[in-house]
């Protein structure tokens, strides 16, 4: 269970599908939460940092994976890397693809001359950087790079030391869509998830999937539906399945065209007082706040 005020507690806002409204809820998280560190773990698709315009404050490389090299100097062109790589990642000129190399190393094994070593490929970058409403950790991994899931491990025990080194009560991120590799990462050791959710039946269907991942994990849950005017009668199903599992349906946010005003002028939800959802989102972080 989460215990909130005695120590600092770590929440990901995660979604069993894209485009639900995740990102928005963790910005405006961001701008309730007091004394936080915040991070986004959507390292395949970053966008948080839309919405909270950090300034960079440190850069940092991130390595993973490895290709194959060919040493020109030893090469006798003897054709084997080629013939048993199977993933035809080397050409007949013997040219390495860097994008279908898999690095498994097998050609540099069968080269007679060893001449083919694997080299780390840079994979992407990772962020320490400021905002208006306090320090963010983010990433950015690069095309059709591997191991997301290791970006965001990376990314979230960075912002785990900051909060700590800072004596931060709360580390708010904003997780990956979906079920895999960088969801259950960005679970991994969390004290909250918080699914958010749309009223459809593949938004139910999705926020399901998602839901058992965390409760293989152990992890608490808490869910919210975003939209929930649109249809009713989907929400209303969404809300017996959280009763059925024993799930805590943290707030039901309206349709509100406001908030599509704040994303375009670089704002949370929060910081436009007019919005009609805001109510219901701040209802919903004082929730979380009382936790036991």
């Amino acid at each position: 269970m989460c215990n909130v005020g005695a120590q600092m507690k770590q929440i990901v806002i995660i979604s069993g599908k894209g485009g639900t409204g995740k990102t928005i809820i963790t910005g405006a998280f961001a701008a309730l939460a007091r004394n936080k560190v915040m991070a986004d773990c959507d390292v395949d698709a970053a966008d948080l940092h839309l919405l909270l315009r950090p300034n960079i404050r440190e850069r940092h490389e991130f390595k993973s994976g490895k290709t194959a090299v060919i040493d020109k100097g030893k090469c006798v062109k003897c054709g084997k890397c080629a013939e048993v790589c199977r993933f035809g990642a080397i050409s007949k000129d013997l040219i390495v693809d860097g994008v279908s190399c898999e690095g498994c190393a097998f050609c540099s094994f069968a080269c007679p001359e060893l001449a083919i070593k694997m080299e780390e490929n840079l994979s992407g970058e990772w962020f320490i950087s400021d905002t208006r409403f306090g320090p963010m950790v983010h990433a950015k991994l690069g095309v059709a790079e591997e191991n997301s899931g290791k970006l965001v491990s990376l990314v979230r025990k960075e912002a785990k030391e900051l909060a700590e080194k800072k004596g931060a009560d709360w580390v708010i991120a904003d997780g990956a869509p979906g079920i895999g590799c960088p969801v259950i990462a960005s679970l991994s050791g969390i004290d909250c998830a918080v699914v958010v959710t749309e009223p459809t039946m593949s938004g139910l269907h999705d926020a399901e999937r998602v839901i058992n991942v965390a409760g293989h994990f152990g992890i608490l849950t808490k869910v919210i539906v975003n939209k929930y005017d649109l249809n009713m009668d989907v929400t209303e199903k969404i809300r017996q399945y959280c009763k059925g599992a024993g799930i805590d349906l943290l707030g039901k946010i309206p349709f509100d065209k406001s908030v599509v005003e704040a994303m375009v002028d670089g704002k949370t939800v929060i910081e436009n007082e007019h919005a009609k959802s805001r109510k219901e989102i701040i209802n919903v972080w004082q929730q979380l706040q009382n936790l036991r």
